[in-house]
């Protein structure tokens, strides 16, 4: 693939050779994506702008509330489509990017589904991007395997039901540089969406299964139109049948908490329903009401499931969900087991008590990252569940959640402490190393992370900064401040052994920046984008 290649009319590709990619980068599958730009691309823009309006408004009223021109769709008597056999059953999903060795893990892990995921836990380098999709070919057809440079070999299992992989694809707000239609870059949802759906919808419809989606960081149920207007098209496009995709949403953003049954309804001939992302459900609250000193959040490791802010969004949601007829999927466990017994063992403990919960609130599944916590996810839920694939018939009518409820950040029990400080820019910058060298799941402290946690992080970090929040201790949070913390953090990774320092320098730089700058930057992977190929 050369530089500036024109592959189709209009559709040029900017990114360097990769491998396999003529057999991806078709004149056919670009043409395809070109297509639903120029179709979408002007629609997308608009809702982007919307949504600093209603950031805006939101700020000025102080609060977030449920809409009241959509208030007929709440009281209406609809339900979402019936779930495909393949993924009725959704008890212990697995998540993780799509290189080689990890997909092969993940649809070995016995997990009933795979998040293969093209957005948070994988940074967009061109090579990472066109090698994902190599690999969602390979895993759709049976036919993918690794070996490595040591000689270690990763091929499917034949003893284990594979795991059924649900592709996530870019947020709306991430545009692929790599990739131009008529001289402007393509929405890097459409290029991941498009590039997946052209090669393997049909495969995976004739293997009797079908193309079903993540879809993340939405604001509205507008974003969830248009998402719903893409399947439509792409499904009309390729002479697939409507309503053969499925879109499972991430309710991951604090404006989307207020508007989840109009979600579904957008999608509700597409729906499998709603996920509660809860990582980058705090970055959201910060990021909504930074400048109010009334949602200012303790440290992030104090902030649990059981805030009562963060109970009244889970049990909204299944409520939601299953009055509906569709699932609920719960939160991330994000442990990596370790070779200490002891931190295993108070680890374990925390996610057996994480699972126990969800299962008993109603959700109808949830997410671990590491394979060593499968058989902990389905003991929780296979105590709840039985035989039952799902417990969506399970309509908790005795849940009701006021916007007041979602609203209650300031009850959130926790200190904000320097070493909450500290702790932010240590996994922030360490985080953000791992990302521009390439790698968007980063183990960091026993725990696999993905770009939510260094938003957090830097959130947190800006509002403390920007509403004067003196912390525990009695210090005050300044710029001198967190330039000192900085300053220890670089230091100290620079004398860790085995750290990879060569992107540190520009890590630390880049933190600095969407930490401490007067203007709130809404991604930091947009300013990082512009530093990789």
């Amino acid at each position: 693939m050369s530089d500036s290649a024109e592959i189709a009319p209009g559709v040029q590709v900017l990114g360097g050779p990769v491998e396999r990619g003529d057999e991806i980068l078709t004149r056919q599958a670009l043409e395809f994506v070109a297509d639903l730009q120029r179709e979408f691309g002007a629609r997308r823009d608009e809702l982007l702008a919307r949504r600093k309006q209603r950031r805006e408004e939101a700020a000025r009223n102080g609060r977030l509330d449920f809409l009241e021109e959509t208030r007929h769709i709440r009281e209406g008597d609809w339900k979402v489509a019936e779930p495909p056999a393949d993924i009725a059953d959704r008890r212990v999903e697995i998540t993780g990017p799509t290189d080689r060795k990890m997909a092969i893990n993940a649809l070995n892990s016995g997990a009933r589904v795979w998040l293969a995921d093209l957005e948070d836990a994988n940074t967009p380098h061109w090579n990472n991007v066109v090698s994902g999709q190599v690999n969602l070919y390979d895993l759709v057809r049976k036919q993918i395997e690794l070996t490595t440079p040591e000689g270690k070999q990763y091929k499917l299992r034949e003893d284990v039901r594979h795991a059924v992989p649900l592709v996530r694809p870019r947020g709306w707000h991430f545009d692929e540089k790599h990739i131009l239609v008529d001289g402007k870059p393509v929405v890097g949802a459409l290029v991941d969406f498009g590039l997946h759906f052209f090669h393997n919808a049909q495969e995976l419809i004739n293997r009797g299964s079908g193309p079903y989606f993540y879809l993340p960081k939405m604001e509205s149920h507008l974003e969830a139109r248009l998402w719903n207007d893409v399947f439509t098209r792409a499904q009309a496009k390729l002479g697939i049948p409507h309503g053969t995709i499925r879109g499972t949403v991430l309710i991951e953003t604090y404006p989307a908490a207020f508007e989840m049954e109009e979600i579904l309804y957008e999608l509700r001939d597409h729906s499998a329903g709603l996920n509660a992302g809860r990582w980058d459900y705090l970055f959201s609250v910060i990021k909504t009401f930074r400048d109010s000193d009334r949602y200012i959040l303790p440290d992030r490791n104090s902030v649990t499931m059981t805030a009562p802010f963060m109970r009244a969004y889970t049990e909204l949601l299944v409520r939601t969900c299953h009055k509906r007829g569709a699932f609920a999927i719960g939160g991330m466990a994000a442990f990596i087991p370790t070779k200490d017994p002891a931190t295993n063992e108070k680890a374990m403990g925390k996610v057996h008590d994480d699972k126990k919960r969800e299962a008993g609130d109603g959700f109808d599944g949830s997410w671990v990252a590491h394979p060593g916590l499968v058989p902990i996810c389905f003991e929780e839920f296979d105590a709840v569940l039985g035989d039952k694939p799902n417990q969506i018939d399970r309509v908790r009518e005795d849940v009701s959640v006021t916007a007041d409820q979602l609203l209650a950040v300031a009850d959130t029990p926790g200190d904000k402490t320097i070493e909450g400080l500290r702790g932010a820019v240590d996994v922030g910058v360490r985080y953000i190393v791992s990302w521009l060298g390439g790698n968007g799941a980063a183990a960091i402290h026993n725990l696999m992370e993905d770009a939510a946690t260094a938003e957090i992080s830097r959130s947190q970090i800006w509002q403390w900064l920007h509403n004067d929040v003196v912390l525990a201790g009695g210090e005050r949070v300044t710029r001198d401040l967190v330039r000192e913390v900085l300053a220890d953090t670089e230091k100290q990774l620079r004398a860790e052994e085995g750290f990879p320092a060569e992107n540190l320098g520009r890590a630390v730089e880049l933190f600095e920046q969407v930490a401490i700058a007067d203007e709130f930057v809404d991604f930091l992977t947009l300013p990082a984008y512009e530093q990789i190929d």
